[in-house]
């Protein structure tokens, strides 16, 4: 018999129980400093704009982060894309600037965060700061 057919039928031999199962993944920490190695179109998979206040972050193993700005980037809401300026270190972190239709913007934070707020959710929270500063 070939060695290959010899290992297939061995692990048939194991008795199901006796299969390692994979640990149930622990949700990650969100609030902490974080960066996204080589951004770029291969590791960024989605983004949005929080007004001009911040922008969530999607990677590409789908983990979300939110990136606040020093100041505001007040071209990032009507946006289709946006370009990282990382000066040399290759990673986009809080260290780095968005760049918006030749604007810098630079990042004061950049953490792990929680999928950004759906349309009705965005809304209502505005609705809320409205009422809060009247």
């Amino acid at each position: 018999m070939k060695p290959q057919l010899l290992l297939s039928l061995a692990l048939l031999a194991i008795p199901s129980g006796a299969v390692a199962e994979e640990p149930a993944k622990e949700p990650r920490p969100l609030g902490v400093e974080a960066a996204i190695i080589f951004p770029g179109n291969s590791s960024i998979r989605s983004w949005k704009a929080d007004r001009d206040r911040g922008i969530w972050i999607q990677d590409r193993r789908r983990n979300w982060f939110y990136g606040t700005f020093i100041g505001t980037c007040p071209s990032l809401s009507f946006a289709q894309a946006f370009g990282v300026e990382t000066r040399g270190a290759g990673r986009l972190d809080r260290l780095a600037s968005i760049i918006v239709r030749g604007d810098s913007c630079p990042l004061n934070s950049f953490v792990t965060s929680a999928p950004p707020p759906s349309k009705e959710e965005s809304e209502a929270a505005r609705k809320a700061e409205e009422a809060a500063q009247n």
